[in-house]
């Protein structure tokens, strides 16, 4: 059986390293779900968004929660409505198949042309969710028990599912995917992205937002380290405050760092910065 090798190398707006390059390149070779796991805030979700932009493809998301089941993704069997209709409706409610909606899965089936199916954080459902989808996702293909139609891919869709670490994956699920896990980004990488957000953004105030930013990363028991998303916000504040004598004076004399509420979202963490603000270098203009 021939292959084909599938180039991915990123967008303008997403950017790569070798190792996510190789990863998706294999998941788009063997047609396999792509499974990315890293720390919130490390562009999982955005790499979905990233692939159906490089393919020209159409992006279906499906969000996952505590409460949902594999079930919901295939398709929906609207009893109520039905119920509904047959009491106050002049619908024929006899056909069971007008009752029938596609969930993110079957919308992937179903369509004409090939999409991008996204999975967010599967390992938010319940322990037995990934099992439940195994044979769906490995013959592309499942019934609809109350009338018996089969649901086919008609074009196997580029399946990217994301998961945050919270629980362990069974094996059996793992077996059936490229795994990848995506690394916090370095500062050099870190430079680049936050460039892609704020082209020409003042050199010395990026450094020190920078040097800042993986300094408070590296405090002790912090409960959520900010992230990349959090970053951009941090660095659009300091570049909106309008640089200048009156912000530099704040932030000499200042006791702690300036908008912190966009970095740090635990009172716990805020105290323990503030205990250790001696130690950083404060971002100057």
């Amino acid at each position: 059986m021939s292959l084909e090798f599938v180039e991915f190398t990123g967008t303008e707006s997403y950017l790569t390293d070798p190792a996510l390059e190789a990863a998706v390149r294999c998941a788009l070779t063997l047609e396999k779900p792509l499974l990315v796991r890293g720390e919130p805030g490390t562009g999982k979700t955005l790499l979905a968004e990233a692939i159906a932009e490089a393919t020209g493809l159409e992006l279906i998301t499906w969000h996952v929660k505590s409460t949902t089941r594999a079930q919901d993704g295939l398709y929906h069997y609207d009893t109520v409505q039905r119920l509904y209709d047959s009491r106050f409706g002049d619908h024929d409610v006899r056909d069971i198949r007008e009752y029938i909606h596609m969930g993110p899965v079957g919308k992937a089936f179903q369509s004409e042309e090939r999409v991008v199916l996204l999975i967010d954080e599967i390992d938010k459902a319940d322990i037995e969710f990934p099992n439940d989808l195994l044979h769906e996702l490995d013959k592309m293909r499942f019934v609809v028990s109350e009338t018996g139609d089969e649901v086919a891919a008609k074009n196997r869709p580029i399946v990217v599912i994301t998961s945050n670490a919270e629980k362990e994956l069974p094996d059996a699920f793992l077996r059936r995917c490229v795994f990848h896990f995506i690394d916090f980004p370095d500062a050099e990488l870190m430079r680049q992205i936050v460039e892609v957000h704020h082209p020409g953004v003042n050199d010395q105030l990026l450094s020190q937002a920078l040097d800042t930013f993986y300094q408070v990363r590296e405090l002790d028991n912090l409960r959520k380290p900010p992230s990349t998303s959090e970053l951009v916000d941090w660095v659009t504040m300091l570049i909106a405050a309008s640089p200048g004598s009156q912000l530099d004076k704040e932030l000499a004399l200042g006791s702690e760092l300036p908008y912190l509420g966009t970095l740090l979202k635990k009172e716990q963490d805020l105290d323990s910065l503030r205990n250790r603000g001696s130690r950083f270098q404060r971002p100057r203009y």
